[in-house]
């Protein structure tokens, strides 16, 4: 046998014992239920994740209910291409900008109490396959919302729903509640270079 087909005998037994550990194990997984998952970290992409989790839902046909806490007064790309998809994704950007962009702790506080209110009625919902809370981490970071009621409202959520937190700074209660986190980690960003936000890239 040449060298060339040893190689490939190996590697094809590798990959059958990787393939019998995986179904044995895949065996295991029965349930299905809503989910609590957390994107946050200082890396660029948790909301863009989330986007791309809803594009998914809608794939399948699902029903997906969106909250954006800080973003309101850019008009994004990712808003208006969900928003395109009728009754079947609800967008709503309740914020009115970046915290050091209002300055206003009280007008900030309304707002994000404005965007729980919205936040809430989907949560209460059955027919919301998934609803997306964006920036949710940073309202709650800053104390514009209690943690302990928004909580509640997640817990108290139709059984098959699933919620998508994003946001620096996720709130260890937050982060112990959650099914699935993921912390995005910024190795390497052009904006340190002096490259500014850019269409397609950040929005």
């Amino acid at each position: 046998m040449s060298a060339r087909s040893e190689d490939d005998a190996r590697h094809h037994e590798k990959m059958a014992k990787k393939k019998a550990v995986r179904d044995r194990l895949m065996a295991t997984k029965t349930e299905a239920r809503g989910l609590l998952i957390v994107h946050t970290g200082p890396g660029k992409g948790k909301s863009s994740a989330a986007f791309g989790m809803a594009l998914r839902c809608v794939g399948h046909g699902m029903k997906v209910g969106i909250i954006q806490f800080i973003k309101g007064a850019w008009d994004t790309a990712e808003r208006r291409v969900l928003s395109s998809f009728g009754e079947q994704v609800v967008f709503k950007a309740m914020g009115e900008g970046f915290t050091w962009e209002t300055q206003d702790r009280a007008r900030d506080t309304a707002a994000a109490e404005r965007a729980w209110a919205e936040a809430q009625a989907m949560l209460s919902d059955p027919g919301f396959a998934m609803i997306i809370l964006d920036e949710l981490n940073i309202v709650l970071r800053y104390g514009y919302l209690a943690l302990e009621p928004v909580l509640e409202s997640i817990r108290a959520r139709p059984p098959g729903q699933h919620v998508v937190v994003t946001g620096r700074n996720a709130l260890d209660p937050l982060i112990a509640a959650a099914d699935l986190v993921t912390e995005m980690t910024m190795v390497k960003h052009p904006f340190r270079s002096g490259v500014k936000a850019q269409p397609g890239v950040e929005y």
